[in-house]
């Protein structure tokens, strides 16, 4: 039982040890300090232009040097806003939120 509680115990400082190299950001994921706004064009119907807009915000998300691809993701995303305008035209999407890292 001895060597038991022994071996948890030097498990639990190796994770302490883990823990302490790595800052918290890179634990839980970053986000960038300001939103990425991107809009989509006209389409016949909403869901369609919300896809060219969703579209639009992670190609320009990708092209940012400090962020990329790893950003890119609609669903990670915080303090996000979805506004769509619907005209004789069509419906214009536009995204706006922080892109976010896993």
């Amino acid at each position: 039982m001895n060597t038991s509680l022994a071996r948890i115990s030097a498990q639990m400082l190796a994770l302490l040890f883990l823990l302490a190299a790595f800052p918290i950001s890179v634990l839980a994921g970053s986000c960038a300090s300001s939103p990425v706004v991107a809009r989509g064009e006209e389409a016949r119907y909403v869901w369609l232009a919300k896809t060219k807009a969703r579209a639009n915000w992670r190609a320009k998300v990708r092209a940012i040097p400090e962020l990329g691809p790893n950003f890119a993701n609609w669903a990670r995303a915080q303090d996000t806003e979805e506004r769509c305008l619907t005209g004789p035209a069509g419906t214009l999407c536009i995204f706006t939120g922080k892109p976010c890292a896993p």
